[in-house]
């Protein structure tokens, strides 16, 4: 179970999740997070110390990141159309 919290000042969706995946299991983690009908995963980035996989709903694209020292999940949108879609697809998650 994760919680999902739409943050308006800041343009994104945190998600604080009960078993955070670890590092070498974000990739395998988001696409299970993200398993809809509505959401299409387009590719998967991993860095260092932050991974991002990106995704689109309703035709704009999202990215799921991951930064692994702090264990931080958050959404944000590419560009104003994904912005103003983040509280819909907030819900659509939760």
């Amino acid at each position: 179970m994760s919680l999902i919290e739409y943050q308006h000042t800041h343009r994104c969706i945190i998600i604080t999740a009960q078993h955070p995946p670890h590092d070498e299991d974000f990739e395998l983690w988001s696409q299970v997070f993200l398993h809809s009908d509505e959401i299409s995963i387009s590719e998967y980035h991993a860095g260092a110390d932050r991974h991002q996989l990106r995704f689109s709903y309703q035709q704009q694209m999202f990215n799921l990141n991951f930064e692994h020292y702090s264990q931080s999940i958050w959404i944000n949108g590419e560009g104003h159309a994904a912005e103003h879609l983040l509280a819909a697809l907030a819900f659509h998650l939760s």
